[in-house]
């Protein structure tokens, strides 16, 4: 464990938007985790537990303790068919799997560059370019704050579904992802049902071809938080029903389009923002990404009020255009934890 000098949450969120916390520690174990969240509940301090702050919009200054996990470790078994690889939450998701491939373990090239902490994975059920975290995972290891209870949850326990996951909800308050199982089939199958993945010949594709097609696409699209503040899609895909979709469909024939079963579909976000003429569009310092209508960037000193403001114009005039609600991909993390996002932007 150690306390971090600074209370500025600004190098804690890939957002780059300033806000200060009461401190700051950070966890390298589940006993300076427990230690940790102990003492603050002594306290009575609000308590945020945070990974790569990828996935954050902090709202205003934070009244309490952060924690940044930071419990790492890489342990890989095998059988005869599948590698199995037990991941601590605070280890990097991409340098995962840089060091998988590293070792030719394959499998997650589809999900290469998404930013943020293993940890994160299963919480946000993470998913681009036709694979999900649900498809790769084995278990959850996570633990109870109050009791220091570890608890593991097999990955059909786990309640995935699009961006969402059993830790969003009863598992939410009060508990800590410690590590994840993944679960990598030796015989590979490439994913190239997505985009510009489909130039590529199931026969001879390979890994690398994969990863390195996501990297560029990824990189050609959004921006590098180090270089411009940004928590990558802002917001969801929206599920519409097929009758809504079909509708849209009549009217613009080229709308991005996915089954999600046999009565509703889902709808590219960033299509719908770009539809209403909104890249480059800014409050403030926050602004709609001029290459990818579905990331909204922090120019410079954006707050997070100006994200909040900009956020609810996108919604306002994608519903006015296509009577379609957007919600936030985004958590947000108001003074004492987090906060309804639609309700934010509504």
């Amino acid at each position: 464990m150690s306390v971090c000098e600074s209370t500025q949450l600004k190098a804690f969120n890939t957002f780059g938007v300033s806000a200060y916390a009461y401190h700051i520690c950070i966890a390298t174990s589940i006993e300076s985790l427990l230690s940790i969240w102990q003492e603050a509940m002594g306290k009575h301090h609000p308590i945020l537990l945070l990974g790569g702050g990828s996935n954050v919009l902090f709202t205003e200054n934070f009244k309490g303790s952060v924690i940044l996990n930071r419990i790492s470790g890489i342990e890989i078994k095998e059988s005869d068919t599948a590698w199995y690889i037990h991941v601590g939450a605070g280890e990097n998701w991409h340098d995962l799997i840089i060091h998988l491939f590293q070792k030719q373990i394959y499998g997650l090239e589809n999900l290469a560059l998404i930013p943020g902490n293993v940890g994160s994975a299963p919480i946000q059920n993470i998913g681009a370019y036709g694979a999900e975290f649900k498809n790769v995972c084995e278990y959850v290891d996570f633990v109870e704050l109050r009791t220091g209870n570890s608890i593991r949850l097999m990955a059909d326990e786990c309640q995935f579904g699009y961006r969402d996951s059993i830790f969003k909800h009863k598992y939410k308050d009060g508990y800590a992802i410690t590590a994840v199982g993944l679960c990598l089939n030796k015989v590979w199958e490439p994913k190239l049902t997505y985009g510009g993945l489909a130039q590529f010949s199931r026969e001879d594709v390979t890994p690398e071809q994969i990863l390195n097609a996501v990297c560029e696409m990824r990189q050609s699209k959004l921006p590098d938080p180090v270089l411009m503040g940004n928590a990558g899609s802002f917001f969801k895909n929206p599920i519409t029903s097929a009758e809504l979709a079909q509708q849209i469909k009549s009217e613009y024939p080229d709308c991005p389009q996915y089954p999600h079963n046999e009565y509703s579909v889902k709808i590219a976000a960033g299509w719908l923002i770009d539809q209403c003429h909104l890249k480059g569009y800014s409050i403030g310092d926050a602004a709609v990404h001029t290459k990818q209508a579905l990331v909204l960037i922090n120019k410079g000193n954006a707050k997070g009020q100006d994200i909040i403001a900009l956020a609810a114009h996108v919604r306002n005039k994608v519903a006015e255009k296509f009577n379609i609600f957007l919600e936030p991909e985004v958590r947000f993390i108001g003074s004492e934890g987090e906060i309804d996002a639609v309700e934010c932007i509504s």
